[in-house]
């Protein structure tokens, strides 16, 4: 299974549909592993209240989830990291994925997006992430011989 950091910008977009929500519900349904700090958690929650999202519901799903730990690493020791000179609050992103070993960043922010790779970890669109997690995942090359 596959481990990602999710900017807040795609996580909250998921509420909106598209692809951030396909992202999203492959976290859901154990596709993929949300790699977390304390800041990332409070992050995605302040923006969803400050947003004023309706659904209350989904909310307190969600914030279950995370206090369960449902398909997702929790890391409360990352490095401090300056990578992101034009938005310091993004590094958040690359010090849990450095802490965590996690290879992908998916982000729609352009101050991340414009970095594009920091050592072996690549921070690419939802749709870049969506494309390459469908190539990886087609079973469709498989070929059964219909006589065995």
């Amino acid at each position: 299974m596959v481990k990602v950091v999710i900017d807040t910008n795609i996580f909250i977009s998921s509420f909106l549909g598209g692809i951030p929500r396909e992202i999203i519900n492959l976290w859901k349904t154990e596709k993929i592993k949300l790699c977390l700090t304390q800041e990332i958690i409070e992050g995605y929650l302040k923006v969803l209240n400050r947003l004023g999202v309706k659904n209350r519901q989904e909310i307190n799903k969600l914030t279950q989830l995370f206090a369960e730990g449902f398909s997702s690493i929790f890391t409360t020791k990352t490095p401090r990291l300056k990578i992101v000179e034009d938005d310091p609050d993004d590094n958040k992103f690359i010090e849990c994925a450095v802490a965590l070993n996690c290879k992908i960043i998916i982000s729609g922010d352009k101050h991340l997006k414009n970095i594009k790779k920091y050592v072996d970890i690549e921070i690419m669109s939802p749709r870049e992430f969506i494309t390459l997690h469908n190539k990886n995942n087609d079973h469709s090359l498989i070929r059964v011989d219909p006589k065995k």
